[in-house]
């Protein structure tokens, strides 16, 4: 096994967010993202303009993690860097450059997946955070995922439910596209809501069978809504929308905590930690520590640095393989580890 004191540089590059992070064993350095404002009038990321602001960004966002960490690369142990899923043109920068850094340092080179990162994020040491332990459930909710995952141990992980369609980060900024609001919308319908009324406007919630999730159409429903209202009076949207906002996200959390409750019961596990951009949704924080008092769970939320896509927490992976030797050795992944767009845990 290799030596307790590891220093990780990991690399992140699955979307439209550049991040490098420094880890000394399970402890955070530094953990530094460069986002692309490109995407925001277009109304989404688009995958070619990902890509040429990764290749922009990599460089002074690995030379300034580095530098916040207080180490030199010749200290460092490894690069660990994200393989998939992502979009393929921003995963082969990073994977190009994790390439080249850790081959000009003589020192391995381990892939992480970037689903598993999410989860295992929760065991990146911080002050006043527990650590799940095992087995757990975690919930992985973001712009293009939703997930609920068995977790037996660090890399035994097994997807119970997942969505069938669209994932629930794409269900908030769709949603508030068609309420008029810019990219990305998730975080300002969660905003808007603490100001409304949960009950105010009743939509369908999605009748799925198991642990999966659905929410096409859902974002159909509130669709149909808006337009319906705003023909009978235009101002529909300005007068009402904190309750939309509010209706909107009181359906999402309510298909969030039914599934949840539901995979409860069948796995007997009462421990669940949720990871993913939208884990740093007020509403579905506040729901899980809710169901901490109600139903005897106990939760785990990640630190909001760890919930949108960032460097540490793959970091937190590669420190764990290679704490294990769980990866090839050096001289042999520069060569054969490539980027796969759509990886699963």
């Amino acid at each position: 096994m290799p030596e307790n004191n590891t220093y990780i540089l990991a690399i992140e590059s699955s979307c439209d967010d550049t991040a490098a992070a420094v880890l000394h064993n399970d402890t955070k350095l530094s953990n530094v993202v460069a986002g692309q404002e490109v995407h925001r009038k277009y109304g989404g990321v688009v995958p070619e303009l990902a890509s040429r602001a990764h290749q922009q960004n990599i460089v002074p966002v690995v030379h300034e993690a580095l530098k916040e960490a207080g180490i030199t690369k010749d200290e460092l142990n490894a690069v660990a860097f994200t393989s998939g899923p992502g979009l393929m043109g921003s995963l082969l920068v990073g994977t190009s450059f994790a390439k080249s850094f850790a081959m000009g340092l003589d020192i391995p080179l381990i892939d992480v997946n970037h689903m598993q990162a999410h989860i295992l994020a929760h065991f990146i040491t911080e002050e006043g955070f527990d650590k799940p332990t095992f087995p757990f459930l975690a919930m992985t909710i973001s712009g293009g995922h939703t997930q609920i995952v068995r977790v037996d141990d660090y890399f035994k992980m097994e997807v119970i439910g997942q969505t069938l369609d669209d994932a629930i980060g794409e269900a908030y900024d769709k949603s508030a596209k068609i309420l008029g609001m810019p990219y990305p919308g998730g975080p300002l319908v969660d905003k808007l809501a603490g100001e409304g009324n949960p009950t105010a406007f009743k939509f369908p919630k999605p009748k799925i069978d198991g642990l999966n999730f659905s929410f096409s159409g859902l974002k159909t429903s509130i669709l149909y809504f808006v337009q319906r209202e705003t023909q009978k009076d235009p101002d529909f949207i300005e007068k009402n929308l904190r309750d939309i906002c509010a209706s909107i996200q009181y359906t999402i959390i309510n298909i969030v905590m039914d599934k949840l409750k539901k995979a409860v019961k069948q796995t007997g596990i009462n421990q669940v930690a949720i990871g993913g951009g939208v884990s740093a949704n007020s509403g579905i924080r506040k729901a899980l520590k809710e169901a901490e008092a109600k139903w005897g769970w106990k939760t785990y939320v990640p630190k909001f640095e760890y919930t949108t896509d960032n460097a540490a927490m793959i970091g937190i992976v590669g420190y764990l393989k290679y704490i294990q030797d769980d990866f090839p050795q050096k001289g042999y992944t520069e060569n054969n580890v490539t980027a796969t767009a759509r990886l699963k845990i």
